[in-house]
């Protein structure tokens, strides 16, 4: 038992010890100490039983030193949470907390991502409140207990850090009465700040030979002429590091019309749409359209190509002479009952076959690949 005390006072020194540079390495540059809390959940074993449950939200702070790149130790206090349960008529609520005292092994690995491992102990208290019907009271226990973890952890800063962590403890049991073993799973996030600030490469002394050209983007054109830095690079450039766009032409559906049997003569009904498509034109300038006729399978296919024609121009002659827009920009063709838009010999198909359509065309400006 004495050696027990002595550990657990020695521990206790090492804590308030080690934080003392702390504060002083904060306006330096970027030291190998670091700061930080983490907030999880931990899900005992043995000690809940079917009729309890955990309260599974546990916490802890921290202090470390990293030795090199690669390896270091940290303290801290920990908070495991509590389990509640009952057996043989008494009712349990347990709890775990303490310092660590452990090793730490980083992985950087490339885009700031790292992985880590850790190894250590923890000198837990555990507490333990018990109820009856009649009683209440409780105990607690002081011990030691291994731990280890891993998690995977990414570096918003130089300083700033967040990982996912998770951690196993052992043998986390009442070592005073007997009545706990228990050992326990832990889950959760961990925020931690590195003290200082990345060291800046000191200037170095002009060359006494011109350093070769750069091409930073990898373009072909050198950095000292390219006007458009940081170009992807599946786009073909210009002469001065600029994308080259080229217009693409899309064809667009912008609505039918449709048309009695044998007759190219456009129902009053239909005049909004085709205010819809002056309007439409009329805020895109640059666009053009194209009034395509089509007929139903009635009759000899040489008449309805005619048809087709005639009712595609009535539809276009409405658009120009109604609704202004420029004649350059609209074309009418008929043809006939090469495209029906319902296939068969019915009356409905017959029916929606006998209309026009709207195809706008636009322009697109696209960059030029590689």
């Amino acid at each position: 038992m004495d050696l027990e005390k002595m550990m657990k006072n020695t521990l206790k020194v090492v804590l308030l010890t080690s934080m003392l540079p702390l504060a002083a390495s904060a306006s330096q540059e970027l030291t190998p100490w670091y700061v930080g809390a983490g907030l999880g959940v931990n899900n005992y074993e043995h000690i809940a039983t079917d009729n309890g449950d955990d309260n599974p939200y546990a916490w802890d702070i921290f202090a470390g030193y990293m030795f090199n790149d690669y390896f270091g130790a940290e303290i801290g206090f920990r908070d495991l949470g509590s389990a509640d349960w009952t057996t043989g008529g008494i009712s349990n609520d347990a709890d775990v907390k303490g310092a660590t005292l452990g090793l730490v092994g980083v992985w950087p690995l490339g885009n700031r991502w790292s992985l880590s491992a850790e190894a250590g102990a923890m000198y837990y208290t555990l507490e333990n409140s018990q109820r009856t019907a009649t009683s209440s009271s409780s105990y607690s226990s002081n011990d030691f207990a291994p731990y280890f973890g891993a998690g995977v952890g990414y570096n918003f800063t130089d300083n700033l850090k967040l990982q996912a962590k998770y951690r196993r403890y052992e043998n986390l049991d009442d070592t005073d009465f007997n009545t706990i073993e228990a050992d326990s799973n832990y889950w959760g996030l961990e925020l931690s700040y590195r003290f200082g600030t990345p060291a800046v490469a000191a200037p170095v002394a002009a060359a006494v030979v011109a350093a070769a050209p750069v091409d930073s983007d990898n373009d072909g054109v050198y950095d000292d002429k390219d006007q458009c830095p940081a170009t992807p690079a599946t786009h073909k450039v210009d002469s001065v590091g600029c994308t080259i766009y080229e217009n693409v032409k899309k064809q667009e559906d912008v609505g039918s019309i449709q048309f009695a049997n044998d007759s190219a003569v456009v129902k009053k009904e239909y005049y909004k749409d085709i205010e819809r498509l002056a309007n439409y034109l009329n805020k895109n300038p640059e666009f053009t359209v194209e009034i395509a006729g089509h007929a139903s399978n009635v009759g000899k296919p040489e008449y309805n190509m005619v048809l087709s024609d005639k009712r595609a121009d009535a539809v276009a002659k409405i658009l120009v002479e109604k609704y202004g827009i420029s004649q350059s920009r609209v074309t009418s063709n008929g043809y006939g009952i090469t495209k029906p838009l319902v296939a068969g010999d019915s009356k409905e198909a017959h029916a929606a076959n006998r209309r026009i359509e709207a195809i706008v065309t636009t322009t697109e400006k696209q960059p030029v690949l590689k």
